[in-house]
């Protein structure tokens, strides 16, 4: 087997990827992480930063350039509920971490979407619409930066 070649995952073995190498992030930050046993209510883990503040995160991994979605019975949109969106793009080494604030979906825009489904099956949810064009639209969501400030924020 390839070393990184993300392709020969499948999509759980992907997730489950995502979800440690995130949690390794916050550990490496001096984070404290707290992994849930059961993914029942759309929470990965919680993290406890130094200054003793916690938020909870979500994690989403894509290997594709596609829709990304989270039901919004699973989420609150609150300012310490995060999603950790972890992009594994052309077996490139290194995945692409970001982490956007829910509160990003408070309103529509051509990355973020907030669906309703009126009269439909499908339930309400919140999504990402991932594509190259819109890939641009991430850059102020990068973990690196995102992080800086969550770290350090009174």
């Amino acid at each position: 087997m390839e070393a990184f070649k993300w392709s020969s995952l499948n999509r759980l073995q992907l997730g489950r990827y995502a979800e440690y190498l995130v949690m390794m992030e916050f550990t490496r930050l001096a984070c404290s992480v707290f992994s849930s046993e059961v993914d029942d209510r759309g929470i990965d883990f919680v993290i406890r930063t130094q200054r003793r503040q916690y938020y909870e995160i979500q994690v989403k991994s894509s290997r594709d350039m596609n829709y990304v979605f989270l039901p919004k019975s699973k989420v609150q949109m609150a300012e310490n509920f995060l999603v950790a969106l972890v992009l594994f793009l052309r077996d490139q080494e290194n995945p692409d971490l970001y982490l956007i604030p829910m509160t990003a979906w408070s309103q529509d825009s051509r990355l973020f979407a907030n669906r309703e489904y009126p009269g439909k099956t499908s339930d309400p949810e919140y999504g990402l619409n991932l594509s190259a064009r819109n890939l641009k639209l991430l850059e102020p969501f990068r973990f690196s930066e995102q992080v800086e400030k969550l770290l350090h924020q009174l």
